[in-house]
């Protein structure tokens, strides 16, 4: 019954995100970005607060920590989620889903900074390949095949560095809190923020809006967020780190399936070969010195 549960969390994972690069493009099809994850963050909102009531789960964080809390809204929330949509303007759903699959290799650069976590020798190895391998496709995709713009992977890999120092500092902290405490309040904070200010610096036309966008927008929010995270969540529990990390190796290959078939992109050959070593300096990066 474990291992049955552990492959339905791993599969409700990798669709989740796999899925999410997909809706993002739909979305800010004709939604301005910053609105859109205002949007996003609203509608995910009152379910998460409904899940943390009925689970008799405080909203606020523990006293002396609640400042940090306004920090994550605005650091893991508001703007990362926001540069996300605002690069997938400009970025293919490979590209993007290829950054992100990154997110390990972000996440033990900054573990070496900020908690002075030792990178064993395979670690190092599996960091240079990882490294260069994205160079490339990064190259590939913005003065080879011209399909990508600068300013998008850019926004792309501010959101990873913000994610991954986020999630080092709350590691750093032994924050134990619950995964609806982290989610809830914070969702509803960073959904009001960005709506504020997408709506005097964007000027959104609600009218334009297509039904595309707004389901994908609904999507994204009540579907692919919620259950992406509580799914991720649940399966680290159930899992070491070295499993559950496995994911960021399988959802660009379903980011890339539909939007193959979506958007009838298909990617040169060269690019989806590059995933290959990729995909191995990611796993060394993931050993442990055991």
């Amino acid at each position: 019954m474990r291992n049955i549960i552990i492959i339905i969390l791993f599969f409700l994972v990798s669709i989740t995100w796999g899925t999410t690069w997909i809706a993002m493009k739909l979305a800010v099809n004709t939604i301005p970005p910053f609105f859109a994850t205002g949007m996003r963050f609203i509608l995910a909102s009152p379910l998460l607060i409904t899940m943390a009531y009925y689970n008799k789960t405080p909203l606020l964080f523990p006293p002396g920590e609640r400042f940090f809390q306004l920090i994550i809204c605005i650091f893991y929330f508001s703007i990362p989620f926001s540069l996300m949509l605002y690069g997938g303007v400009y970025v293919n759903a490979y590209v993007s889903s290829v950054i992100f699959s990154n997110m390990p290799i972000a996440i033990l650069i900054t573990s070496y900074f900020i908690l002075k976590k030792k990178i064993f020798f395979l670690q190092k190895i599996g960091l240079i390949i990882s490294i260069c391998i994205l160079v490339s496709i990064l190259f590939n995709a913005v003065f080879i095949i011209h399909d990508c713009q600068y300013k998008g992977i850019f926004a792309l890999i501010l959101s990873v560095i913000s994610h991954a120092v986020m999630y080092v500092e709350c590691k750093k902290k032994s924050y134990n809190i619950s995964v609806l405490t982290f989610n809830a309040l914070p969702s509803l904070i960073s959904g009001i923020i960005l709506l504020t200010f997408a709506w005097f610096f964007e000027h959104p036309v609600i009218n334009n809006f297509s039904k595309i966008s707004v389901l994908a927008t609904i999507y994204l929010g009540d579907f692919s967020g919620i259950c992406g995270i509580l799914s991720y969540f649940y399966l680290q529990k159930k899992v070491n780190s070295f499993h559950a990390s496995t994911v960021f190796l399988i959802f660009p290959f379903i980011a890339t399936t539909l939007d193959y078939y979506i958007f009838e992109y298909s990617i040169p050959t060269n690019q989806l070969l590059l995933m290959l070593p990729l995909i191995f300096g990611i796993l060394l990066t993931l050993i442990s010195k055991e």
